[in-house]
Formats: C-alpha cells, structure tokens, sequence
C-alpha cells in the first residue's frame, strides 16, 4: 500500500494508517533546538511542504523551543487535515538557559499535556510518547507511575494512543500491562544497533517503531562500508542510511527532520532508494 508515491507505504499505529515516512519537527526551532526559527516563513513553508508530500504524521513536543514548534505547527497547518496525524512527548521541559530538564511527577505529565492540547489547537493529542531514559539511552527502573498518569488522562479522552521513548524491554512490557502502548521511539540507526533485540520485539508485537537520531545525530554516521555502498548505488550516504531503516523491519517508521524543504524532498526520496542484496548485507554488518 503506497501513499503519495511516498516509500515504504504505511503501517498502522492504533488506528491510524501512518506512512512509514514522517516529519521530525524539532530542527523547525532555534539553534539547539531553542527560541524561534531565524526564518518564521521558512518553517511555516517546510510544515505546508510535508502536508503536499503525501507526509501524515509529525513528531514534536512542547519542549522543542520551548512551545516554538507546536506553534509552528499549529500557525501553518491548522485547522488540520483530516488524514495529518501529530505525535507529542511529555517528560522533560527547558529552563531560561535552554538547558533539558527531566520532568516527569504525575502533576508534571498532566500539565504537559494539556499544554501541548492547547498549543496544538486540539481536544484530544493522537499519541503521546512518555519520554524515559536520558540522550545517551534507557535508564533502569519502574515506569509505571508515569503511564498510570498516560493511561487516566487516556481514559478522559485527553491522549488516543500511548508510546514510549527511550525505554528497554522490560519497561515496555511493564507499561503494556498498564495500557496498550502502540510505538516506541528509542535510539536507532545503521551504526547503533543495542536495540536490534527490541525492533524485533515490537514487530512481533505489531508495534511501530520510530528511531530518533536516524542518521546519527548530533555525530552523523561515519563508516567506510557506508560510504563504499553509497559510491556503489551512486547515492549519498544519508539516502541509505534512511532506506537501510525502511529495509530493517516493516514496524520502522522514520522522523527525519530538517527546516529546509530541499532537504526535506531529499529525505523523502532517499527513503525510496532501492537496495540490493549485497548492499543490505554489508549494510547489515555495520555496528555489530
């Protein structure tokens, strides 16, 4: 099933058909992902080309700026499309200085989503990702008083669907026996593979699974193999390094972002290149 000419077609997340290509909107805010855009017009032109590009979901948070890229969002697209799905985070927020600050008590969760509703515009978010863990991945411990918190405001009509973001295993399946959690968002790419076990899981499971940093980060993937296959396919690094996650499972979803809509016509196309057999496989030894 193809959408918009958009590769790798859709997947469903609860009970939305999402294509398996979406639009990070975190690069949208200033440097560091904090203050405004340095071009306002720019930003409300790249949220309008995603809609045009067939694109039916976004992934942002309140935090992103702070409120810069909700506002965004809701300036440029809204009253939404029928078929345009946003996905938001709770659990952390930004003081004055810009610096993340975790922030996860109950009465903290709840606030966070009633302002992402009201920035947004919307009487119920689509899905909303619990962010655990820290940048550098999953942190140990219980889970459970936080999608306790998810799964009443669930119950109001306030959230449609449950994820998780920087979680392991285990505390995937402590939050599953609170509330059904439809997409996790960890730490993913062709060179940081801890999660190989967990993408499996979730695809088993008919979970999605939406890997931040797809492209390395802040450190952007740098491998000999990668660039020998890219030369090979007469392709840019980036474009395989994306179609290499669609290749991965059928459950990954990406969240490719930029503030630019050349590159965000980039992405979309990189996602569709074709990849033989023997790449993926070279492909497939990286980072193990």
């Amino acid at each position: 099933m193809t959408s918009h000419g958009l590769p790798g077609g859709r997947y469903r997340v609860g009970d939305f058909e999402l294509t398996r290509v979406g639009y990070g909107a975190m690069q949208l805010a200033g440097p560091g992902v904090f203050g405004p855009p340095k071009d306002r017009d720019a930003a409300i032109a790249v949220l309008r080309e995603v809609v045009e590009l067939g694109i039916n979901h976004i992934d942002t948070a309140d935090f992103y700026g702070p409120y810069v890229t909700n506002e965004l969002i809701r300036e440029a697209l809204h009253p939404y499309p029928e078929d345009l799905h946003i996905v938001t985070k709770v659990g952390a927020r930004r003081d004055e200085k810009g610096s993340w600050v975790l922030s996860r008590d109950p009465a903290d969760l709840r606030t966070q989503v009633h302002d992402n509703l009201r920035r947004l515009g919307l009487d119920a978010l689509d899905v909303v990702n619990l962010r655990m863990g820290a940048v550098e991945g999953p942190e140990p411990g219980s889970i459970a008083p936080q999608v306790e918190v998810l799964a009443e405001l669930q119950q109001q009509g306030l959230i449609r669907h449950i994820g998780l973001s920087t979680v392991t295993a285990e505390q995937l399946a402590e939050a599953r026996a609170i509330a059904p959690v439809v997409c996790v968002q960890n730490h993913y790419n062709l060179a940081h593979r801890e999660d190989d076990p967990l993408v499996e899981l979730t695809a088993r499971e008919g979970i999605a699974f939406v890997p931040y940093f797809p492209l390395g980060g802040f450190s952007p993937l740098q491998s000999d193999a990668l660039e020998s296959v890219a030369k090979r396919l007469e392709a840019t690094p980036l474009a395989v390094a994306l179609a290499w996650l669609l290749h991965r499972s059928p459950n990954i979803l990406l969240i490719p972002g930029t503030s630019s809509i050349e590159h965000l016509r980039e992405n979309v196309a990189a996602a569709a290149l074709e990849l033989p057999a023997d790449a993926l496989a070279e492909l497939d030894e990286i980072g193990r």
